[in-house]
């Protein structure tokens, strides 16, 4: 399906040189900020402690989160855990405080919302011992349970850093494979180059803002490296078709009409998905927030990085015809084809 159709080519790559020196700066300015000033993990890699409360009432995400936040705890996640009335607190280390310390300020400040007080009442476990637990009392009813308070050691964030840290390597592995055997390693080197292009730029952002990176982010990133190598393989596509039927035109004009031909269905997959995705960053709450923020990037970067930088790489590489094209006459060219034999 197309909208419409350019019938003249743009010499996209005659500016490639100069979009690819902004490319190469942004790049390195998104280093600089990773090596200066790092990223802001989130519990789920730095540690903390995990306290699960239960309402008798279906739950308020977001007047819970304001008043935690109002503790000035630092960056507190607030999500629902299970069923619409449980609520998982996350919240980070906070030096010389401990942890009971940080579950009594937590609990006591969401039973003061509910106009209660926090007294101890004894349980018996399922092996027969008592033990003493916390309650939120008001006039004979409890409102509000706590349901556990657990601490996320540093080895546990150690190691979702080091899985995270395999997730993507692995992936950068299998991307670079699947180009290399679906058209040729030219183009494996541009496509991955493009790719982590995306992911350090993300990176960079998240960094010099100073945004929490959580498992979410990093399941945006995994979901932007599928998503641009998919915009990569479409060009790189429309590529070796070109020169399967064009025998006139040079590889620069070669790629300049391929993403030319290609323009009216990135504008329409790029454009519904970025919907859907600023929609998520608009009404999706806090919980997706920083998700939407890394996919927005990733969208728009994927795009630039497929026309401006995998596309300009495969070239300088040296890709032509005689990489993609082996064995069998060249397909004979349309006349009636405005494309054809043409100079741009």
């Amino acid at each position: 399906m197309e909208f419409f159709r350019i019938k003249r080519d743009i010499p996209f790559m005659k500016h490639a040189l100069i979009l690819n020196a902004v490319s190469f700066l942004t790049f390195i300015a998104a280093v600089f900020f990773l090596v200066t000033r790092g990223l802001h993990f989130s519990i789920e890699f730095t540690g903390g402690t995990e306290v699960g409360v239960q309402y008798t009432q279906v739950a308020d995400i977001e007047r819970t989160r304001h008043i935690v936040e109002q503790l000035n705890l630092g960056e507190v996640q607030v999500t629902n855990f299970g069923t619409s009335r449980d609520v998982m607190i996350r919240l980070p280390v906070k030096p010389g405080v401990k942890r009971d310390e940080l579950v009594d300020r937590v609990f006591g400040e969401l039973c003061k919302a509910e106009k209660g007080a926090v007294v101890q009442h004894q349980e018996i476990t399922a092996r027969g011992e008592s033990i003493s637990k916390q309650a939120c009392a008001v006039n004979g009813q409890e409102p509000l349970k706590l349901t556990r308070s657990d601490v996320v050691g540093p080895s546990v964030g150690a190691e979702l850093a080091h899985d995270a840290a395999m997730a993507l390597g692995f992936t950068v592995i299998g991307i670079m494979l699947y180009l290399a055997f679906r058209f040729e390693w030219k183009f494996a080197v541009a496509g991955i180059i493009a790719n982590l292009h995306d992911v350090v730029i993300i990176l960079g952002f998240f960094a010099y803002f100073q945004w929490e990176f959580s498992l979410a982010v990093l399941a945006a990133i995994l979901a932007v490296l599928g998503y641009s190598v998919n915009e990569s393989v479409v060009i790189f596509d429309r590529i070796r078709e070109a020169f399967r039927k064009y025998r006139k035109l040079n590889t620069h004009e070669i790629i300049d009409h391929a993403i030319t031909s290609t323009i009216s269905r990135t504008i329409i997959t790029h454009g519904s998905t970025q919907m859907m995705v600023l929609s998520m960053l608009l009404f999706g709450g806090p919980t997706l927030h920083y998700f939407a923020i890394a996919l927005t990037i990733g969208i728009l970067f994927g795009i630039y990085s497929s026309v401006f930088v995998a596309a300009a790489i495969a070239m300088w590489l040296g890709v032509k015809r005689e990489d993609l094209v082996k064995g069998g006459p060249a397909k004979r060219e349309d006349p009636d084809d405005p494309n054809a034999g043409a100079v741009v």
